[in-house]
């Protein structure tokens, strides 16, 4: 079994409890705190952190802006969102925070133990990157896990990064989303490919706002998603 450290940040009792006792029962190491202030010290205290489950909701700051400073603190932990809003913007949100995932509540106890299991694997996952991709204006560097468009570098979270790379060592084919997901996340993906389609959302407001086109990523109805060889023309 896994002895990897979770922290989970949940301001219900009832729920933050039977959490924990799931988690521990599969082996892992699990701390839990009902604020922001107590996830906090925690990760201080601790240095380090394998996975993080953040529930939005909390009483003394907003979930966002703690995934930021969670984001910050522990720069390769996983952090999972929990959260019972459902527009779409309070996803994006979490993701833009530096969330690699998320979960909407009520879910299954099933789905979130396949899900931390798919992120664990992933993360012990160290295959040799190849050099440099450069594709128009667009260089994705997997060594370096930077992305640059024009020379100047386009700011992305690992989850992001890790999908623009998988496009462009494909750049012009199509992918389907079977093929995203078990590259990008695990092979052993368990519940919606959703977290897939926000992560292009954001993928393409970051690429264009670093001046590429719009529709740089395109959406394969019913299949996938394709980024365009051309990349757009360079400047002169």
């Amino acid at each position: 079994m896994s002895r990897a450290d979770l922290l989970v940040v949940e301001d219900d009792e009832d729920i933050g409890h039977q959490l924990v006792d799931a988690l521990r029962t599969q082996g892992y190491r699990v701390s839990l705190a009902s604020t922001a202030r107590q996830a906090l010290d925690r990760v201080a205290a601790e240095g380090r952190m394998d996975l993080i489950l953040l529930d939005l909701g909390l009483p003394d700051l907003d979930g966002t802006a703690l995934c930021r400073q969670l984001r910050s603190a522990v720069p390769d932990a996983v952090i999972v969102v929990l959260t019972a809003r459902t527009e779409e913007i309070d996803v994006v949100l979490g993701l833009d925070a530096g969330a690699d995932d998320y979960l909407t509540k009520p879910f299954r106890l099933l789905e979130l133990l396949a899900r931390i299991r798919a992120h664990l694997r992933r993360g012990t996952s160290t295959p040799q990157p190849p050099g440099p991709i450069d594709i128009g204006r667009l260089s994705v560097d997997p060594a370096t896990r930077r992305a640059f468009v024009d020379g100047s570098e386009v700011p992305l979270r690992p989850k992001e990064f890790d999908l623009l790379a998988v496009l462009a060592q494909s750049a012009g084919l199509a992918l389907s989303r079977d093929r995203l997901m078990s590259e990008v996340w695990d092979a052993h993906w368990f519940g919606s490919t959703k977290t897939l389609d926000m992560h292009i959302s954001a993928l393409r407001r970051k690429l264009a706002a670093a001046g590429l086109p719009g529709d740089i990523i395109a959406t394969l109805r019913g299949h996938g998603y394709r980024l365009e060889s051309g990349a757009g023309p360079r400047g002169g």
